[in-house]
């Protein structure tokens, strides 16, 4: 712990060098739950499972895919990167969206009191079994198949949401192999409740649906919205639970800052042009206006807003005249791209995943938002590298991942060392001493 906290003041330094503000990381540092050299998996043989949902599904077309039938799908261990995590009731979900060949599961679930005592690299099991989750040559479309899953939320009902973009981005091999669609599952049951396919209307491809964001009561069940981002399209679309529909925003602020494309992660250089990234459920300013939404681009320091009751209103979004309901809130600071956000009740703190920094950045939400009231709470160069995912938890405690996407994309991962982490703390201790703290 104290080389770690050395290395996040030295890294501070250094960015005080270069000019950004970074207050003194005082909090307590987040716990290292999991740690990885390799993804592996516990079982990839699919015979004897009937993966059977109890849901109808018509026939679908074959639709192989020239230039593919050469591919092979057999386990390959490096290609499995992990990208989103979520913890509900002692399980914790991780996703691997298939990017390269030879992932045997694009979501899985880690069962806490399974896990061998000081087992920290436990096998990831396939969610909710191994045949839901096969891929084979020649990729023919089957939507009781899932393809690709980057990031799970859990909303207040027990139920996971999640996308299935049904994108695989193999590189030269990029293939729609079917529509992407939204799953929600019932976790106390482990069964699925819906799945909603979404329209060629409404997007062509999904592979810019990275993550989702449920807005959900558990006194209204049926009344849960899910707001997913499309970061390649640069759009905004909002699903109805109730009247299982969807409807899509259009807004300058929902694209990416051409300021900030430039990224410098662990030494590796790149630019992305990513637009909406990820939605944060903020405070219920009233019954009216509903609660705050905050949102921001991944290419981007700046973050805006706008209401839940804007958002919810299909009508709104058709007709349009909407442009003056979505607005900017402020600069985070230098180097303060972020991928997910995640806002806390309990502390009215919100927690930024901020991968530039390799850092999780905080913002006290009494106090205005502009870079002097913007801390760090979790600060590593050598350990914290990308955090690529980050949740809240029905106990109240935030959960992240780390895993190192530049390097495994544009340079190459060591594979004695560790590359992929599971990281925990509470809102709460994880501000003590920082400027996002209520007595700061």
């Amino acid at each position: 712990m104290c080389e770690n906290r050395k290395s996040a003041l030295f890294a501070c330094t250094l960015l005080l060098v270069a000019g950004s503000l970074c207050p003194v990381v005082r909090g307590d540092e987040f716990e290292e739950v999991f740690r990885w050299k390799l993804l592996d998996f516990n079982n990839t043989d699919t015979s004897g499972e009937d993966g059977s949902d109890g849901v109808f599904f018509p026939d679908v077309p074959d639709d192989a895919a020239p230039g593919m039938e050469s591919l092979n799908e057999s386990f390959v261990p490096y290609h499995n990167l992990p990208m989103g995590v979520t913890h509900h009731k002692g399980r914790v979900f991780v996703t691997v969206p298939r990017r390269r060949t030879g992932i045997p599961s694009t979501l899985n679930v880690i069962v806490l009191d399974q896990v061998p005592e000081g087992d920290k690299s436990p096998k990831l099991i396939a969610y909710p079994n191994a045949l839901t989750n096969e891929l084979r040559t020649p990729y023919q479309p089957d939507p009781k198949k899932l393809i690709s899953v980057y990031r799970t939320r859990v909303d207040r009902c027990d139920r996971m949401w999640f996308v299935d973009t049904g994108f695989l981005e193999y590189p030269g091999h990029r293939r729609q192999v079917q529509r992407p669609s939204l799953w929600i599952i019932d976790l106390l049951q482990d069964r699925k409740v819906r799945q909603f396919e979404i329209p060629e209307s409404i997007v062509p491809e999904g592979h810019g649906m990275a993550s989702v964001t449920v807005d959900s009561s558990s006194d209204d069940c049926d009344g849960a919205y899910a707001y997913i981002p499309d970061l390649a399209y640069y759009r905004l679309y909002v699903y109805s639970f109730r009247d299982n529909r969807m409807w899509t925003f259009n807004h300058l602020y929902l694209s990416f800052d051409p300021r900030m494309t430039g990224f410098n992660v662990a030494g590796v250089r790149f630019r992305w042009n990513d637009g909406i990234f990820s939605l944060a459920l903020g405070p219920q300013r009233s019954r009216e206006e509903g609660r705050t939404v905050y949102f921001h681009a991944m290419a981007s320091t700046s973050e805006y807003r706008t209401s839940s009751r804007v958002l919810q209103n299909e009508t709104l979004a058709n007709v349009g005249g909407y442009d003056h309901l979505f607005t900017y809130v402020g600069e985070r600071g230098i180097k303060t791209q972020c991928t997910i956000h995640q806002y806390d009740p309990q502390t009215g703190v919100m927690f930024y995943a901020e991968v530039n920094r390799n850092a999780i950045g905080c913002w006290n939400s009494a106090q205005h938002f502009e870079p002097e009231n913007h801390g760090i709470v979790q600060l590593d160069n050598q350990n914290f590298i990308y955090p690529s995912d980050m949740t809240l938890d029905s106990d109240g405690d935030l959960w992240v991942m780390t895993n190192g996407l530049p390097r495994w994309l544009y340079a190459s991962l060591d594979t004695d060392d560790y590359n992929f982490r599971i990281w925990r703390q509470k809102p709460a201790r994880a501000i003590a001493g920082t400027i996002c703290a209520p007595d700061a």
